[in-house]
C-alpha cells in the first residue's frame, strides 16, 4: 500500500499587515477540517460574527490576539500557547491580532452532535 506524505513548518508563511489573513487548509477529512491561519494586525469586520455548524478548537501558536464571544462583554485575551473550545454555533470574532508578529493559529473543525 502506498502512502502519501505530505509535510511543512507551521511557521513558514508570508504573513505582514498588508496582506492581510493567511489560511491554509492542512486536512480535509471526514468532516474533520485542519487549518493554519497568520495574521497580523487583523481584526474581524465590524458586525461580522463567525457562525459555524462545527466545532472548532483553536491554538495560538505565537502571537498574541483576542477573540470576542457574543453576549459576553470582555474580550478573551490570547497568548502563545492558549487554547479554547468553541461549540458549533457559539458566535464568535476576532478582536485585535498582534500589528507586531504574526499571530499563527492552529485551527480544527469536526462536528459538533451535541443536542443545541
Amino acid at each position: 500500500m502506498k502512502r502519501a506524505i505530505r509535510s511543512g513548518n507551521l511557521f513558514d508563511h508570508d504573513a505582514s499587515a498588508d496582506a492581510g489573513e493567511q489560511i491554509d487548509a492542512l486536512v480535509e477529512e471526514g468532516g474533520v477540517s485542519i487549518e493554519r491561519i497568520v495574521s497580523v494586525g487583523h481584526a474581524s469586520a465590524p458586525g461580522f460574527w463567525y457562525d459555524s455548524p462545527r466545532a472548532e478548537w483553536v491554538v495560538l501558536l505565537s502571537g498574541a490576539a483576542a477573540l470576542e464571544f457574543e453576549g459576553e462583554a470582555e474580550p478573551h485575551p490570547m497568548k502563545a500557547g492558549d487554547h479554547v473550545l468553541i461549540g458549533a454555533h457559539c458566535r464568535h470574532r476576532v478582536a485585535w491580532t498582534s500589528e507586531q508578529e504574526p499571530s499563527v493559529w492552529l485551527a480544527v473543525y469536526y462536528p459538533d452532535d451535541a443536542p443545541t
